[in-house]
Order: structure tokens, then sequence, then C-alpha cells
């Protein structure tokens, strides 16, 4: 728990990291993962430094629970 304080607070500090990794050719959006936390950083190559870290996105789609359906389906007449 403490861990992850320190984490938000600071960022990461483990020094530990994975090869600068380049998706789809592109060299700007090259990144790196910390071998530790498993976090991925925004990699510069100009500077040869870590830098910001990547905000993943995840799409959710609301799921409809069993209940719910069920109470959909059922007629109240």
């Amino acid at each position: 728990m403490i861990d992850a304080l320190l984490d938000i607070l600071f960022g990461c500090g483990h020094r530990k990291t994975t090869f600068p990794l380049t998706s789809g050719g592109n060299l700007e959006s090259t990144y790196v993962v910390c071998l530790h936390c498993g976090k991925e950083f925004h990699y510069d190559w100009k500077q040869m430094r870590m830098g910001s870290p990547i905000q993943l996105q995840m799409a959710v789609t609301p799921q409809p629970t069993p209940h719910a359906a069920g109470l959909a389906r059922r007629s109240f007449t």
C-alpha cells in the first residue's frame, strides 16, 4: 500500500525497463514498460530518456445483469 501511494505521489521510481518498443514503425509511438510495476511510459529518442506515463483508455460496455434482463422480458399485464 505504501508503494502505491509513493507511485501516485512521485511516479514510478523503478529503473529496470524494457528496451524502447515502437508500434507501427512510428517513432512518436515509442514506449518503455517498467519491469517492476508494469506501467508504460512514452520514450523520446532525441533525448534518449523515458517520458510521461501513458494513460490507458479502456472501453467498457455495460452488460445487462441477468435479473434486469429477466424483468425486461416479463409482461406485467
